[in-house]
């Protein structure tokens, strides 16, 4: 769902997020065949070394591309997920100078449809991020853009949550002298996974920010939104998470919503827009998707107080499902999410 109107000419995936959805839907409802299992990350080949996936197993590192000058695309063989996935990294601007120096590291997380590029791609993250002592890591949360352990059946895999959460940072504490500090940024179902991974993970990062993120994935519309998603990827919704009834527990489990007071201890930063009415002419389609999600959002940041869980929120009105809002917000958020990675200094969003 990371859709709305994009800079660059190069992607070829569609980026029509309700005509996609509304098609992903009716296949859905309506038995259409759909490949049972999920899908691996754009570009992951499968590995020669995982072909039986054991969660908590060793990331290995087996290719390293330079795409900037501060900017790497890694290819890392990840046991959980059991494939190749793409990693981009962007190292600080001292990185070099100080090569005794540990960093803490921001997570930016994708969203659906999309891949581990868009925000280098789409926003100008690069550049902001260059001075303010943080590595930067885009991981691959594979074509759904949902960072989680996927119940495939009772397998258990593909799990992109094992390999973000514990596979990647071993790896880059070996090789790129990242810190424990770690916060967690996300875009629609990135802004999902930045409170998901959060809050099943209590203690793993000391910020979270979510941008028009799916949040209460149980919410009134949200089961079917997210099979949606899912869908769209020509998969069977009931391998994310299982059935939403039969299944309740897992998709509870899942669900940031249900697990608000895990993030206790943790600096958060909720923004959502309403959609309609708003002033982005051009995509109506990324207007109405947001709105889709203002309910839900507030349902969270309900949820988040009446636990006690102290959050800085942004509702706004108008916005779309779009990159201009999520850049915006990202810069807003940036205070609570250095605080987290305990950044002395940092300076704010500009």
């Amino acid at each position: 769902m990371s859709t709305g109107r994009h800079r660059s000419s190069r992607l070829k995936r569609s980026r029509t997020p309700l005509v996609g959805l509304a098609a992903a839907t009716a296949l859905a409802v309506s038995g259409g065949t759909v490949a049972l299992g999920a899908p691996a990350a754009p570009g992951a080949t499968p590995s020669r070394t995982a072909s039986a996936p054991t969660p908590h197993g060793t990331a290995r590192l087996v290719g390293v591309r330079h795409v900037g000058e501060r900017t790497f695309d890694l290819t890392v063989d990840s046991p959980a997920v059991g494939s190749r996935l793409p990693v981009r990294v962007i190292l600080p601007a001292r990185y070099e100078a100080e090569p005794g120096r540990k960093w803490p590291v921001l997570y930016l997380l994708q969203g659906a449809h999309d891949d581990y590029t868009s925000w280098t791609r789409e926003t100008d993250a690069e550049d902001f991020l260059a001075d303010q002592d943080v590595l930067t890591v885009l991981p691959s949360s594979g074509p759904t853009g949902i960072p989680t352990d996927w119940w495939n059946l009772g397998r258990g895999t593909p799990d992109y949550e094992t390999f973000q959460v514990d596979e990647l940072m071993g790896l880059l504490k070996e090789r790129y002298r990242a810190a424990d500090r770690r916060a967690v940024a996300g875009v629609s179902t990135g802004g999902y996974g930045a409170m998901a991974l959060a809050a099943r993970h209590p203690g793993s990062f000391g910020a979270a920010a979510s941008y028009s993120g799916v949040l209460d994935t149980t919410a009134l519309g949200m089961v079917t939104v997210v099979g949606a998603i899912v869908a769209r990827e020509l998969q069977l919704p009931l391998s994310l998470w299982g059935s939403p009834v039969l299944d309740r527990a897992n998709w509870t489990r899942h669900n940031p919503r249900a697990q608000a007071k895990n993030l206790a201890g943790t600096r958060l930063y909720v923004s959502q827009g309403s959609g309609i009415p708003s002033t982005d002419y051009g995509n109506l389609e990324g207007a109405v998707l947001e709105g889709t999600l203002w309910g839900q959002a507030h349902d969270f940041t309900r949820e988040l107080e009446r636990v006690g869980v102290p959050a800085t929120v942004h509702f706004y009105e108008g916005g779309s499902h779009a990159w201009p809002s999520w850049q915006r917000e990202f810069k807003a958020s940036w205070p609570v999410l250095a605080a987290g990675l305990g950044l002395e200094g940092a300076q704010r969003g500009r």
